[in-house]
């Protein structure tokens, strides 16, 4: 339904309905989220904002404007505060025809001369507009408007200016008869009486709009038994906004702290939400140039790390440093070269020691007694549809990580076919694969069969070792979280790592492809290892 339509309809719903200021487009959106049918963009909190005064300061140009963001962002129907029409008949026209582009609902015009004042600032002594030049300004909006349903509020001013309900009700009759699609009756008296009374002398001869913002006490069922059609909440938005940023302004220069402000202000990311960032984000992956959209990764990092106890007696391991850096900085560091910026690590043994930007850090809750997929298990949350899944403790070149991320493949485990006689340090997580690797050019075809730490768990030499890294995009991350379920149902789930979910993968069907490399990597679980780290990022700083 159009936003016209919208308006419509609550003017005819035979029921009071309601509807909430809004100046700008955080506050439309707050006020659709908060439940209501429709917006009241009021002139005085417009003007506020900026700080001008209500006398029509804000150019009916500037004000267009404001409600282009605020008609983008929600999907109720705005009734604009449009003062006296901002001018002439001819402006009338020309405003009708701009709102009507930017899927206003209507606009409210009052019987005051341009500029006007604000009806709470000496209203009565306000001059009002000829009732049969405001007539005119009614019928040539109602021309212009190439929407039917297109709705033009006439705003009664006499009781405001102190010239009485008949003079309220002559004008009202006038503008009706002028085309006016709804009536709207203002008072700044603290009780609703004369509006009643108008209500009543009215007879529904079209619908009547309130404000009741002077008579704010009355009871909600009292407009409904005088059949008031609209109730307009006018400026609560803004005055609401006012008295919080005072509030918090003043504490915050006091306290010269933000400690105290900071529990009670929205946090940063309700901003981001308001906003429509997650939105960005999705539309990225959609339609981005780029020919793929930007992977995520899950670090595994809740161990403190077999062998390195004199070291890890204050931090987890990913933290050593090892040339001048932290083993989780340079992870880090080697993802973000690589456009990988999502990146979540999951912590558990002296996390707090952590002190790395540029990362997602989550406690796994079960890392004193839970093994690599309690970690994983953990961070299910973080999988995307394009995430690399690797060890906190790894050192690579750069090249493996780039292959990796080149390669079309739902699931991707990298492999090192060294001889594994050769391998100087751990050889651990051995890879049975469908083929050896043939040191070809081009990328094989060649999937995982199984991982182990023994030699002679398939009958056969292994073909390599894996890494502890692993990809998975598409229909692989469904793979994976149904693996990594059935293994949770098992009794000693807390004990696995990712060679059990590896292997569980290809065993129901699902193997990784494999890349296959040759060396350049090395995992950090001893002394030993440190050296051999050292060595090998002071020789490859790529």
């Amino acid at each position: 339904m159009k936003r016209t339509q919208q308006l419509r309809q609550l003017l005819l719903s035979g029921q009071t309905e309601f509807i909430m200021e809004a100046h700008n487009g955080l506050s439309a959106r707050i006020v659709e989220e908060a439940g209501f049918s429709g917006i009241w963009a009021s002139g005085l909190a417009l003007s506020a904002q900026f700080a001008v005064r209500d006398n029509n300061e804000l150019s009916w140009t500037q004000v267009v404007d404001v409600l282009e963001f605020m008609s983008d962002v929600t999907s109720i129907p705005i009734l604009l505060d449009g003062d006296t029409g901002y001018g002439d008949f001819n402006n009338m026209r020309r405003l009708v025809k701009k709102l009507e582009q930017r899927r206003i609902g209507g606009v409210c015009i009052e019987d005051k001369l341009f500029p006007k004042t604000n009806s709470f600032i000496q209203g009565e002594q306000q001059p009002l507009e000829d009732i049969e030049t405001f007539c005119g300004k009614i019928k040539a909006g109602k021309d212009s408007q190439s929407d039917d349903d297109f709705n033009i509020v006439a705003r009664v001013e006499a009781l405001i200016a102190g010239w009485g309900l008949d003079e309220a009700l002559k004008r009202a009759e006038a503008y009706r008869q002028a085309g006016a699609d709804a009536i709207l009756i203002h008072s700044k008296r603290l009780q609703p009486d004369e509006v009643l009374a108008f209500a009543t002398e009215w007879a529904d001869r079209a619908p009547l709009v309130v404000v009741p913002t002077k008579y704010y006490s009355t009871p909600t069922d009292v407009f409904r038994e005088h059949r008031i059609s609209l109730v307009i909440w006018a400026n609560h938005l803004v005055r609401a906004s006012i008295a919080a940023m005072q509030a918090v302004a003043a504490d915050i220069a006091a306290s010269e702290s933000l400690v105290e402000s900071e529990g009670r202000i929205a946090p940063v990311k309700e901003i981001f939400r308001l906003q429509g960032a997650d939105e960005l984000l999705a539309a990225e992956k959609r339609y981005s140039g780029t020919g793929r959209s930007p992977a995520s990764a899950v670090i595994l990092a809740a161990s403190r790390g077999t062998g390195l106890d004199e070291l890890t007696e204050d931090k987890p391991k990913v933290m050593i440093s090892v040339d001048g850096k932290p083993v989780l900085r340079r992870l880090v560091d080697k993802l973000k070269s690589r456009d990988v910026n999502d990146i979540t690590v999951v912590a558990g043994y002296k996390h707090e020691a952590i002190d790395v930007q540029g990362i997602n850090l989550l406690i796994s809750p079960h890392w004193e007694n839970g093994g690599e997929l309690s970690s994983l298990d953990a961070a299910r949350d973080a999988l995307t549809d394009d995430t690399v899944i690797l060890y906190g403790d790894l050192l690579f070149r750069s090249y493996i990580l780039t292959n990796l991320l080149d390669w079309d493949a739902d699931l991707l485990a990298v492999v090192d076919s060294t001889p594994v006689e050769t391998i100087e340090g751990n050889a651990t997580d051995l890879v049975w694969c469908s083929a050896p690797d043939n040191r070809a050019m081009y990328q094989q075809t060649v999937s995982l069969e199984a991982v182990s730490s023994s030699p002679g768990a398939v009958g056969r030499p292994p073909e390599g070792r894996w890494i502890g890294l692993l990809r998975v995009k598409g229909d692989g991350r469904r793979v994976l979280l149904d693996s990594l379920n059935r293994l949770k149902a098992q009794p000693d789930f807390a004990a696995m790592g990712m060679p059990e979910l590896l292997t569980e993968m290809a065993r129901n069907g699902h193997a990784p492809q494999v890349q296959y490399i040759s060396g350049h990597w090395l995992d950090l679980n001893s002394i030993d290892d440190l050296q051999r780290a050292i060595r090998f990022a002071h020789g490859h700083r790529n």
